[in-house]
């Protein structure tokens, strides 16, 4: 069980604070200049992003925002914060977001738990990622350490590890895509997760002889599958199949929103999408199990555009299954987690 005075912080990706195109170009410029998301050194990263991506990426991205903007404002933060107020029901400590890129910091979060305890026995941080990545696991539970080293360091830490095969998670997210399943029409369910550049799982090898070495590299056991991203959305896809009975004809993988002419992970989801209906595949489900908060990348990229690329190659009916946001599953089983029942939040790789 956590310590008598244990706070938590929740991390999750971030927001534009409107959708004007001034405010998302401060978002990008923020989100791209990251080393863990766009990895080159550091004049010419700055360069590329401030003098090329985000002056002509930030006027879409803002038009983008705008199209699934709410009365209540972004909907990743207006999610969010719906989750926080459910969990804090739940639980038996004080909890407070932060966000990697944009408000609230990391260090506002903190000293939000401060305020309200004083003096903190230990810190619990949860990134809501359910597989390991340099480029959003990674750089979230860093961003936070830094903000803890400055004003609680001596404070003990724990961490909330990648949760992609843990059996509530699995079961959470099953629950959620049930119910598209019920009357059996569909041809297909793809599972679209966040693309990574191939660069990034090699350098997130921690033996750097496995991942890629071979075709079967994410089937033949390694502890390279502790920070390996495509061994993991593999194993979540495995697992959510077998709970709930899908036949592996129907089931495909893909990954989206790539960026640059670098190799990416493969098969890239708007390619799949314009090809599937001269497959056969003229029903379909999606689901971007990659996020637990529906954001841009699910409700743009996926239920507009993409839908928009399906339907336009002779597609019939397209599904978008929302992630798991506040359903009531994942509440719980989040709250378990943080609980202490399942022991899932430790050193690192304890």
């Amino acid at each position: 069980m956590p310590a008598k005075n244990t706070g938590l912080i929740i991390v999750n990706l971030g927001t534009p604070e409107n959708c004007t195109t001034s405010s998302v170009r401060a978002y990008l410029n923020e989100f791209l200049t990251d080393e863990r998301v766009i990895d080159t050194p550091w004049l010419p990263r700055q360069l590329l992003v401030r003098g090329l991506i985000t002056p002509f990426r930030a006027p879409k991205s803002a038009e983008a925002y705008k199209s699934i903007w709410t009365d209540k404002g972004s909907p990743l933060m207006v999610i969010s914060n719906d989750f926080c107020q459910l969990l804090r029901q739940k639980l038996d400590m004080p909890l407070a977001l932060a966000m990697r890129y944009g408000n609230p910091t990391p260090a506002t979060a903190l000293k939000q738990l401060l305020e309200k305890k004083g003096k903190l026995d230990e810190i619990l941080i949860a990134p809501m990622y359910p597989h390991y990545a340099m480029s959003s696991y990674e750089t979230a539970l860093l961003h936070v350490q830094d903000a803890i080293n400055k004003l609680a360091k001596s404070t003990p830490v724990k961490v909330l590890k990648p949760f992609y095969a843990e059996q509530a998670y699995v079961k959470a997210l099953s629950a959620t895509i049930a119910p598209y399943l019920a009357n059996g029409g569909y041809d297909a369910v793809l599972f679209s997760y966040h693309g990574l550049p191939v660069r990034h799982l090699k350098k997130s090898d921690t033996t750097g002889a496995h991942c890629y070495a071979s075709a079967t590299c994410c089937e033949v056991k390694s502890v390279a599958w502790q920070t390996c991203y495509k061994h993991q959305v593999k194993t979540t896809t495995r697992l959510v199949a077998k709970e709930l009975g899908l036949p592996d004809d129907k089931v495909l993988v893909s990954f989206q929103s790539r960026l640059g002419r670098d190799p990416w992970v493969e098969p890239y989801t708007d390619v799949v999408l314009q090809e599937l209906p001269a497959k056969g595949i003229k029903n379909l489900l999606v689901l971007c199990p990659a996020f637990v908060t529906d954001c841009l990348e699910t409700l743009e990229e996926i239920n507009i555009r993409g839908r928009e690329s399906f339907i336009q190659s002779g597609g019939g009916a397209f599904t978008y299954i929302p992630c798991l946001n506040t359903q009531p599953d994942w509440v719980n089983a989040f709250a378990s987690y943080c609980n202490g029942y399942d022991g899932v939040f430790a050193q690192l790789w304890d």
